[in-house]
């Protein structure tokens, strides 16, 4: 808002006009004039005011009908609109209050309550404008420090993995004349190598906002072809219970990303245990539900490990954070979310009624004749 507010006095009554000219312009205020309807809407799109003052009743066009046209633009739906009316029922001052305006003001018009509900009027205006500018500087401050903590992470992790790389590298140099000895760090290398280009492929997809191709998919399916995945990549055999209350169910999804993120989800609860346990449940149960409204499929994964530790609880679907030490890891929880997000759904964490974690997201219900 200006240093110097301007104000758009709207009134087929020239002598009001010039009584709450004189009255604001002493408040230092810019005062812009109509005398109806349609002269109002024309100065509004010359140069947006800061508050109108108008009058209810006008012919060809009354202040309803102004007020009505004022809400139906984007640019203008937030110029608070005062009115000025004789209407002195209760019915009438509603009226005005549904069609938009933010107070009234009855004739004869009192000029120390104008002036005061104009006042209130601008300064909660400059209070509202002071918390979008406070949001919105919070907003890139926070995508500030995600990038900073991202970087840093990938800094991190990517220089740790290089380490290793160049370490085993040396130790090959010092065993060529023993091919056990090489072959092993030659794995090894591998390791660390496939490591790093699973952090770029994961900062890859993150990074995009675009949505992959959809199509009709098969929940079981993809359910069993995520488990099947998991059991072929994951270093012991885990059984996973599948609890799906809904087996002809289907979404429009994308296949891939869907078993990627379950398979990532999977691989998150056999990592919640410890080494020592011998026994890892994981559950996994779909069912439908509604979210405000709107079918759904849900995906509730279900483990019994240790839980997510408090001091990262609130950012445990930020970047490289992990409960792990293990370097190059902290990205599965950060690329499940971003992909249900793109597929149209969400994803989130809550601690398991008998310990542990359960991870819940949701896909829209396609919706068709032959379901």
């Amino acid at each position: 808002m200006s240093a110097n507010p301007r104000i758009l006095v709207v009134d087929d009554q020239p002598i009001n006009i010039r009584l709450l000219k004189r009255v604001l312009e002493k408040q230092q205020m810019e005062v812009v004039t109509a005398e109806n309807g349609r002269e109002c809407l024309q100065r509004v799109a010359e140069n947006l005011p800061d508050l109108i003052l108008l009058d209810v009743m006008m012919p060809d066009m009354d202040g309803f009908e102004v007020c009505q046209e004022l809400q139906r633009k984007e640019e203008t739906r937030s110029i608070p609109v005062i009115f000025i009316t004789a209407e002195t029922r209760k019915e009438g001052k509603l009226q005005g209050l549904e069609a938009g305006a933010v107070d009234y003001i009855t004739k004869p018009i009192d000029i120390d309550e104008t002036l005061a509900r104009v006042q209130t009027q601008l300064r909660f205006q400059a209070i509202n404008k002071e918390n979008v500018e406070l949001q919105t500087r919070l907003g890139e401050a926070r995508r500030a420090a995600a990038i900073g903590a991202i970087t840093q992470g990938i800094a991190h992790n990517l220089n740790n993995l290089l380490g290793v790389v160049v370490g085993y590298i040396d130790l090959t140099k010092t065993s060529l004349n023993n091919p056990e000895a090489a072959q092993r760090n030659l794995g090894r290398i591998e390791s660390a190598v496939n490591r790093m280009v699973e952090i770029i492929k994961q900062l890859t997809s993150v990074s995009t906002r675009s949505r992959p191709p959809l199509g009709l998919i098969d929940v079981a399916d993809s359910i069993g072809n995520a488990i099947a995945r998991f059991h072929r990549e994951f270093s012991e055999a885990i059984p996973v219970e599948v609890d799906n209350l809904i087996p002809e169910a289907r979404v429009c999804s994308n296949a891939e990303v869907l078993e990627d993120v379950l398979v990532k989800l999977l691989f998150n609860a056999a990592e919640s245990y410890e080494p020592t346990s011998l026994q890892r449940p994981i559950h996994l149960r779909i069912d439908r539900e509604e979210r405000e409204g709107i079918p759904v499929i849900a995906f509730k994964l279900s483990d019994k490990g240790r839980g997510i530790p408090e001091d990262i609880r609130d950012h445990i679907f930020d970047a490289f954070i992990s409960s792990k030490r293990t370097v190059g890891v902290g990205m599965g929880l950060t690329v499940a979310r971003h992909s249900i997000r793109n597929l149209g759904g969400d994803l989130t964490l809550t601690a398991g009624p008998q310990g542990g974690t359960t991870a819940i997201f949701h896909l829209p219900v396609q919706k068709n004749k032959n379901p």
